[in-house]
C-alpha cells in the first residue's frame, strides 16, 4: 500500500494522506484498495480496505469514528462535530454526510476521507489558535466555483487565523495532459481565471484550484501538490476518464492530539 503524507506534520498532531489504488482485497475493476461505497464494489471489501488503510496511517482505534459524505459536485462546507463520529463509516450503518463536497472538523479523532477518481482532493489545515482540518472535493463544477479558496476562508475564519497561516496539500488528480472538455467549459474557465488558457481544450484543473486558494489568501509556497496524473497512472490510481466503472482512492485528514 502506498499512502502520499507530510511525515512532519504527522508529528504534530494532525495526519493528512492521499491513498493509491494498491494494497487493498477488492476484484476487478476495483483492485484493490477501493474505498467507495457507491461504485458497485462487495461493500464488505470496501469495509476491509477502509480498516487497512487507517491501520497503513497509524490510527485504527480511530475507524468507528470515521466520516464520510456524499458528494455531490455542489459547494457545501459541513462542519462536523462529535455526534457525527461514524457517518458513513461503514457501507452498512449510519449515512454519509448528506450532499456536501467539503468537511471540516476541529475534533480530536475524527478522520474525514473523501473519495475520487480524477477530481481534485484538497486537504486544508490549520494549526494555530487551535488545530483544525477540512478536506474538499473539487472536480469542475468546484473548481470553477472555487470552493478550495472558499474552504479555505471557512476553515480559518472557523479557527480565528488568516488563511495565509494555513496549510494546503493538492493531491493526485486528472491532468491537464489528460483533461479534454467542450468549448463552453473551457469558455467559463478562462472567464474566470487569470491563470487558464483556452489550449487545444484541454483543462487544468491544478492551475483554477491553486488561483482560488491564493485569491483567498493562501501563500503559493504553502500550497503542495502530489503532481501526479490520475488519467495517466491508472495503474496507482482510479480514473473514471479511463474505467467509468472504477474504485476510487481517498483523502483523509485527522487531528490525533490537541495542540
Amino acid at each position: 500500500m502506498a499512502v502520499w503524507t507530510d511525515t512532519c506534520l504527522a508529528e504534530s498532531g494532525v495526519i493528512v494522506a492521499f491513498s493509491e489504488r494498491g494494497g487493498g482485497v477488492s476484484q476487478t475493476p476495483f483492485d484493490s484498495l477501493d474505498l467507495a461505497a457507491h461504485v458497485g464494489d462487495d461493500p464488505d471489501a470496501v469495509d476491509a480496505n477502509r480498516t487497512l488503510l487507517l491501520e497503513a496511517i497509524g490510527i485504527p482505534e480511530l475507524r468507528r469514528n470515521l466520516v464520510t459524505a456524499e458528494q455531490v459536485h455542489g459547494e457545501r462546507i459541513t462542519v462536523v462535530t462529535r455526534g457525527d463520529a461514524g457517518a458513513g463509516a461503514f457501507t452498512r450503518g449510519a449515512l454519509p454526510i448528506s450532499a456536501t463536497d467539503a468537511l471540516l472538523t476541529d475534533t480530536v479523532g475524527l478522520p474525514l476521507l473523501m473519495l475520487y477518481a480524477d477530481c481534485v482532493p484538497v486537504v486544508l489545515v490549520a494549526l494555530r489558535p487551535r488545530y483544525a482540518v477540512c478536506v474538499a472535493h473539487a472536480g469542475w463544477r468546484g473548481a470553477l466555483n472555487q470552493l478550495p479558496g472558499a474552504a479555505a476562508r471557512t476553515l480559518a475564519a472557523h479557527v480565528g487565523c488568516e488563511p495565509s497561516d494555513l496549510r494546503v496539500y493538492v493531491g493526485p488528480h486528472i491532468g491537464c495532459c489528460c483533461y479534454e472538455v467542450g468549448e463552453g467549459i473551457l469558455s467559463q474557465f478562462c472567464n474566470t481565471f487569470d491563470t487558464i488558457g483556452a489550449v487545444d481544450g484541454q483543462l487544468d484543473l491544478t492551475a483554477a484550484v491553486r488561483e482560488s486558494l491564493t485569491r483567498s489568501g493562501v501563500p503559493r509556497g504553502r500550497i503542495a501538490e502530489v503532481g501526479l496524473c490520475t488519467r495517466d497512472h491508472t495503474d496507482r490510481f482510479f480514473s473514471y476518464r479511463a474505467a467509468l466503472v472504477t474504485g476510487r482512492h481517498g483523502a483523509l485528514a485527522v487531528i490525533t492530539e490537541g495542540e
